[in-house]
């Protein structure tokens, strides 16, 4: 029996494996690196042992500084959450040869999956359907992906649709892949274009059972990585659900699979489906099985660790929706950010960490109001699910609890989750793997109109809050005068309002049907056009963050007095983010086009092309490879031509 389990993860993961240890009654080691040391999965641990550095290489994925925690903590067990070391065949020896009971499956069964090369190999002649492979010089039909031969997540994968692009998105994958993963080994195989992603849960023990807990629909993705994910999905019906799950269970008896893992396959509008990987660890998006089926996956893995056997399967019920939220910009290209996560609420939720008793909703967050998103590791801040009795009533649920979320600090892709519940493709159930590219879903959930009126509110907020802390005559309103001749007037970089005390109370200049119904330091109501409005303000150094039911809204004050010295040039390029230049395509002289890729940063684990800002030439170029850049240093200037 487990009587101390080590989390080998960071974030949500690590909270959702101590979540079900202190049910067990197991005590629980949590590992931490510098950047981490505040964050929620250290602190709730019974024991944490702190993994000295910053980067992945330094901390989680050290295989012996991990065992070292392990040993020094007391532990007799590690799970190995996903992602990181989670599908390490080396790592598991590791565990198990120490002495250690690990909490995954047989090192053995890792390894046969660890080359996606190979592993389509051993499902060809497990008669599971596989695409073919291409080789990379005598490809003459496309589109076709390029995929890393190790790892997953999306990393290390690219489309190509045109013969010229190749050579490049073979380059840029094998960096991609040695980096996340250590092995730059790529491969190719066909794209299918309108396929979904379909994958199947499975749970296996060591006596010769297999569990298949149904299916998942995870197409809605960006950059080949999940976004939103539902079980079931709405396509499979029930001849092909039986399927599917005959192959998934093939595919984990023929490498002798136990605990739990993911068959992920590409479904083709056809009705054809083809095997994609088999993730032999925990998903990220197992909470939409753990809804549907009403079982707890860790606390199954644990047991069949311990070696019991597994008894009779659930039955499903209902649909469940997870919706996955990132500190990144769509609007720019999945910009990751990081910073300070000021304030983090989701309203109605009614459980964490576990399904709910009967509906409801449950957030899986590896943050807490005041944590740091660092550059360091992927920017998930949160999962998001909804279950409900039908996939409408989840879809509805989950748009508003997201619509509805206080989230202020990095920008999210909140607003772009939200845009794709409500659309009517979605709906619909016409979500294959190009839903993004065919969809434009990146706009603000907030309207101009909108905009203004949380302008509104947050110069009211802050009048309100300058009169508060007014050492005389702080009753009075601000801006008053026996005679009232000129509006207040306030700036920001997203809009710009004016107000006016009159007998009825302040107005909003230009806009007579907006009144003040009350004015706080934090709440603001208005009315407009006989409608009343709630507005929440909240105030940080260089931002206002305003939340009402028209959408929540960021604003930039300005300056009243702006410093000349701190203007930028036109054309200057700076950086977006903390990274690593890795590559450089232009030097000084060179005439470049908008849009035109003139380097790119490693950050987050990814790779992110930095874009020529106009037409021009090449003035200064500041960049080099191998330099680290903070956020907003000036990478190089374009001249307009």
């Amino acid at each position: 029996m487990i009587s101390r389990l080590l989390v080998a993860n960071r974030g949500e993961i690590a909270r959702r494996v101590f979540r079900t240890c202190r049910d067990l009654g197991i005590e629980t080691v949590a590992v931490f690196s510098d950047p981490d040391a505040g964050l929620p999965h250290a602190a709730e641990a019974d024991r944490a042992v702190r993994l000295p550095g910053a980067t992945p290489a330094e901390t989680y994925l050290d295989q012996k500084a991990v065992l070292a925690a392990a040993r020094a903590a007391g532990a007799d067990a590690v799970h190995p959450g996903y992602g990181f070391l989670s599908e390490n065949a080396g790592f598991a020896e590791l565990v198990t040869g120490a002495g250690l009971t690990w909490v995954g499956p047989p090192a053995r069964a890792i390894g046969a999956m660890g080359l996606k090369v190979e592993a389509k190999r051993l499902m060809r002649a497990a008669g599971v359907p596989v695409l073919p492979d291409l080789d990379p010089g005598a490809i003459t039909e496309f589109p076709v992906l390029v995929k890393a031969s190790a790892g997953g997540g999306g990393r290390g994968m690219r489309v190509v649709r045109e013969a010229g692009d190749l050579e490049e998105a073979v380059a840029s994958a094998r960096r991609e892949a040695e980096s996340a993963f250590g092995d730059p080994a790529v491969f190719c195989e066909p794209l299918l274009t309108g396929a979904r992603h379909i994958e199947v849960q499975v749970l296996a023990d060591d006596h010769g059972t297999v569990w298949t807990l149904g299916e998942r629909e995870c197409s809605i993705q960006r950059r080949h990585q999940k976004v939103i994910e539902e079980a079931p999905s709405p396509a499979v019906d029930a001849e092909l659900r039986q399927r599917l799950c005959e192959a998934a269970a093939a595919a984990a008896r023929a490498i002798g699979y136990t605990g739990a893992g993911t068959v992920e396959f590409m479904l083709s509008p056809d009705g054809g489906f083809f095997f994609l990987e088999v993730n032999t660890r925990l998903q990220v998006e197992h909470p939409v099985t753990e809804c549907v089926y009403g079982v707890d996956l860790v606390a199954l893995q644990i047991e069949v660790a311990e070696g019991a056997a597994l008894r009779d399967p659930p039955r499903p019920s209902g649909h469940a929706i997870e919706a996955r939220l990132y500190a990144e910009d769509p609007a720019e290209g999945y910009r990751p950010n990081s910073g300070t996560l000021h304030a983090f609420a989701v309203p109605g939720v009614d459980a964490e960490f576990r399904a709910p008793a009967v509906y409801g909703l449950r957030l899986d967050a590896g943050v807490t109001s005041g944590s740091v998103v660092s550059t360091h590791y992927d920017p998930m801040l949160a999962k998001v699910v909804a279950y409900a009795p039908t996939r409408s009533a989840a879809a509805r649920r989950l748009a508003a609890a997201l619509a509805g979320a206080r989230v202020h600090g990095p920008v999210t892709n909140r607003d772009q989750l939200v845009n794709v519940l409500r659309h009517e493709a979605f709906l619909s159930g016409a979500t294959d793997t190009g839903f993004l590219d065919r969809h434009d879903t990146t706009a603000a959930l907030a309207g101009e109109e909108a905009v203004r009126l949380s302008a509104l509110a947050a110069a009211l907020a802050q009048a309100a809050a300058n009169r508060a802390s007014a050492r005389v005559l702080g009753g009075l309103p601000s801006g008053w005068r026996n005679v009232s001749s000129q509006p207040q007037h306030a700036a920001f970089e997203e809009a710009e309002v004016a107000y006016r005390i009159t007998r009825d109370g302040l107005v909003a200049e230009g806009h007579e049907d907006t009144v003040v119904a009350e004015a706080g330091p934090s709440e603001v109501v208005l009315e407009t056009g006989g409608v009343r409005l709630r507005f929440a303000v909240a105030r940080y150094a260089g931002r206002v963050h305003v939340d009402s039911a028209l959408g929540a809204v960021t604003l930039t004050p300005l300056e009243r007095l702006p410093d000349p010295a701190e203007r930028i040039a036109p054309g200057t390029l700076l950086a977006p983010m903390p990274g690593s230049v890795i590559r450089v395509a232009v030097s000084e002289g060179d005439t470049v086009e908008r849009g035109q890729p003139m380097l790119w940063l490693e950050a987050m684990k990814m790779e992110h092309q930095i874009l020529a800002p106009a037409d021009g030439v090449v003035a200064t170029l500041h960049a080099e490879v191998g330099n680290q850049v903070e956020t907003g240093a000036v990478l190089a200037v374009v001249t307009e031509e």
